[in-house]
């Protein structure tokens, strides 16, 4: 069933929900917030931004709560339970999702409005050059870049007929309804290949939009991706959903 748009405080229905998951994301939530709140309010998009506060221990909530964000608490570790808790709790009829590390420039938030309203059920995000998106040096580790992206993006094209060119590209938008009749459940970070892959399987309206990857901004701690960890469990993913 697809959840009614709330009114916000202006009267006019919540467009979009820019969705933050956040694990101790001091150093550079704040600058997210901001960059999406500035987007929203600088192109006339009625929106909202929710960070999902995933048990951080550091001050991620209350800058959060200061920089004009709505926080939802989700303290069941993982990449996947908190995009879904804060999917939940959103109010819009899309959902933008991105990385709370400043690697993605929240600004562009308006690009992602614009193909969904064309009709599109899912906007991809593409950071890789076979689709025409950007890394900056220092951005992606060189193992992702040139081996791990590129791989599962080809056994998602191959096996499940995906016609994106980057799989696990944090930033994506996508409809609430589509959403809705995915039943996505992958508690990590294989949550975002397999929203790819279910929603190739529904057979939704799925545009690439070009994007630049920017070094992150943590000074704190190391990225929360572990390489060979993440890797296995979306290996393990696409054994499942082949095998299904």
């Amino acid at each position: 069933m697809r959840t009614p748009r709330i009114q916000a405080s202006s009267g006019a229905p919540v467009e979009i929900s820019v969705v933050l998951p956040c694990l101790n994301e001091a150093a550079t939530l704040s600058r997210c917030v901001a960059k999406a709140r500035w987007s929203l309010a600088h192109s006339g998009i009625v929106g909202e931004v929710i960070v999902a506060d995933n048990d951080s221990t550091d001050d991620s909530r209350a800058i959060a709560i200061a920089a004009g964000a709505r926080v939802v608490d989700v303290p069941a570790r993982g990449y996947g339970r908190a995009l879904m808790g804060g999917v939940e709790a959103a109010r819009g009829g899309y959902i933008l999702m991105a990385d709370a590390d400043d690697s993605y420039d929240l600004r562009e938030v308006p690009r992602f409005v614009q193909r969904l309203r064309q009709g599109f059920d899912l906007v991809q995000g593409c950071r890789l050059g076979s689709g025409g998106g950007t890394i900056l040096e220092g951005a992606m580790p060189a193992l992702h870049r040139w081996v791990g992206n590129p791989m599962f993006t080809a056994i998602a094209r191959l096996v499940f007929g995906v016609r994106v060119h980057d799989v696990h590209c944090g930033m994506r938008a996508f409809t609430r309804a589509l959403y809705d009749e995915l039943g996505l459940r992958a508690p990590g970070m294989e949550f975002a290949l397999e929203m790819v892959i279910a929603a190739t399987r529904r057979g939704a309206r799925i545009s690439e939009l070009p994007i630049t990857l920017y070094p992150d901004g943590r000074t704190e701690h190391p990225p929360h991706l572990r390489t060979f960890r993440d890797g296995l469990r979306a290996l393990q993913l696409c054994l499942r959903l082949g095998l299904g």
